[in-house]
């Protein structure tokens, strides 16, 4: 029979074993643990330095070429847009002082700007579009048409688009004697204020995009009403161009992704999504001399961007004479 005793120094050798085994063990493996803890430490150091060692070289090419972009940019873009007045349409969200980067480079151009337009947070409220839909029919010239299948912005955008814009040369710089108490209205129900004077039409309108995609259940549709907005500027006048910048998630709220995916308008109103390089700032000089020549196209590094730029018309060279001839 086993005593209490045998049971005592059974358990007493058995945790002595275990001790003993714990250790040898960690003497064994402390040191080359420590070591391949000390060379993966080392490598991703090593890695992380290099990594950040080529972002600061793509930074410095980045800022050289911008300030070589923006010193050529007087060259680059001269009498681009000679005789032709540009309305400027800012969004929600969009940057003051992208826009401002823009009018500047558009000057350069030798464009005119008959002003400036702000839609407000209350003209893209889904709920509000009965609201839109009174004003329209108010406000709409009895000549004035709109498909069976227009939205309230659709509508709207036509509406408004006619008061700033036309496709009539000798009009440009005059007001339009049939909408002229549509902006007012528009004001007083705080859907939009205006800056400058955009009631005398311009021939060519840029719109601005948020700077971040429109979030939530609304965002889609606020998104499409921006589209619609560009696509009414567009039919109105000589062209539009909606301009932003790269969105790097996908998004349904980006008005110019939603513009690079409606097959039929993307046909007809361009987008930039550099603007906020100066480079893309020339794109949209570029691509309003595209939409004049009957032509869209979208540029930019985003999604559904088909060039960085538009195709510049080559130049036909000048006639030479041979020696001796």
């Amino acid at each position: 029979m086993i005593d209490f005793r045998y049971h005592l120094v059974s358990i007493v050798a058995i945790f002595l074993a275990l001790a003993v085994g714990i250790v040898l063990g960690t003497t064994l493996l402390q040191e080359p643990a420590i070591d391949l803890a000390r060379r993966t430490s080392a490598e991703l150091t090593n890695t992380n330095n290099g990594l950040r060692a080529d972002l600061d070289t793509l930074r410095g090419r980045e800022a050289g070429n911008d300030t070589f972009i923006t010193g050529v940019t007087p060259e680059l873009v001269a009498g681009g847009l000679a005789g032709q007045r540009v309305l400027l349409v800012e969004t929600p969200g969009s940057s003051t002082s992208v826009r401002e980067s823009v009018q500047q480079v558009l000057t350069q151009a030798g464009a005119q700007i008959s002003g400036r337009v702000t839609l407000t947070e209350k003209f893209l409220d889904p709920k509000g579009t009965g609201v839109l839909d009174g004003l329209v029919n108010q406000l709409k010239p009895a000549n004035m048409m709109f498909p069976t299948t227009a939205t309230p912005w659709d509508r709207t955008a036509t509406l408004l688009s006619a008061a700033f814009v036309t496709t009539d040369q000798t009009q440009m710089g005059t007001p339009n004697p049939a909408t002229t108490d549509v902006v007012s209205a528009f004001e007083t129900g705080g859907l939009l204020t205006t800056d400058g004077d955009p009631l005398k039409r311009a021939t060519l309108a840029v719109m601005f995009a948020p700077e971040k995609p429109y979030e939530g259940e609304t965002g889609e549709g606020q998104a499409g009403a921006l589209v619609s907005m560009a696509n009414g500027l567009d039919a109105a006048g000589m062209g539009t161009v909606l301009a932003g910048s790269v969105i790097t998630t996908t998004t349904s709220g980006d008005p110019i992704t939603a513009l690079r995916d409606d097959s039929e308008i993307s046909k007809r109103v361009s987008s930039v999504d550099t603007v906020d390089m100066p480079a893309g700032r020339v794109v949209i000089v570029y691509s309003l001399r595209e939409q004049l020549a009957g032509r869209a196209g979208q540029y930019g590094m985003g999604k559904g961007a088909s060039a960085a730029a538009p195709a510049l018309p080559t130049p036909t060279p000048s006639p030479t004479t041979e020696s001796g001839s």
